[in-house]
């Protein structure tokens, strides 16, 4: 029996990530595995509430090593209450956003210096990195216009075309720095070429480590 597998989904705001977390999970469960459906920052009650912090705007303004740290608590209590005990109960585990999130948001869209990134990644992961990443990538104006007609913008989705454009280029590097573990989704293509795309790679996945 394969060992279960970290699969994340990671794009910016109106990249169709929720639909694409849809699919991932009909197919990962149709493939027989169980598997943990979850979000960050999020996925615990602490998470939780630390995510109505990070995205509401009750805190306009916060300093972004404040962001930054608030994002790796999160993720800390999250790999320690969730991901890690459903990964050892055997279930896979697929996570709407991830610390390549970090990377892409806070280093490349506000200019933390990524060694400060990484140092906090080693000290909040250990070894622990996903299997599989699946980046949804399409144009900025394109991605913040369909973001603006499903809801009133958060925190981050206030901010100007220019830190979206740099926070793609990030995740776009960080692709190119991992092309092993990421898969870039043209999310710009119809939705029907779009579900074609998730589906093809995961079965690709799934069919390669013989699971």
């Amino acid at each position: 029996m394969t060992r279960p597998r970290f699969v994340t989904v990671e794009g910016i705001e109106g990249a169709g990530k929720s639909t694409c977390l849809v699919q991932l999970e009909q197919r990962i469960r149709a493939r027989g595995h169980d598997l943990l459906v979850t979000r960050e920052p999020g996925g615990t009650r602490l998470g939780e509430d630390l995510r109505e912090l990070l995205l509401g705007h009750r805190h306009d303004g916060m300093a972004d090593d404040t962001e930054l740290l608030l994002m790796f608590a999160a993720r800390a209590e999250h790999l320690h209450a969730r991901i890690e005990p459903a990964l050892a109960a055997g279930a896979w585990v697929l996570c709407d956003r991830f610390t390549d999130a970090t990377y892409a948001y806070q280093g490349y869209g506000r200019g933390v210096a990524l060694e400060r990134i990484a140092a906090l990644e080693s000290w909040v992961q250990g070894e622990r990195r996903p299997d599989l990443t699946l980046l949804m990538d399409l144009q900025v104006e394109t991605g913040l216009e369909r973001a603006g007609r499903r809801s009133a913008p958060d925190r981050f989705e206030r901010q100007a075309a220019p830190f979206f454009d740099r926070v793609r280029q990030g995740y776009l590097s960080l692709a190119r720095a991992h092309p092993q573990r990421f898969r870039v989704i043209d999310a710009s293509l119809p939705l029907d070429l779009v579900s074609q795309q998730v589906v093809n790679e995961i079965d690709a996945f799934i069919d390669g480590i013989g699971a």
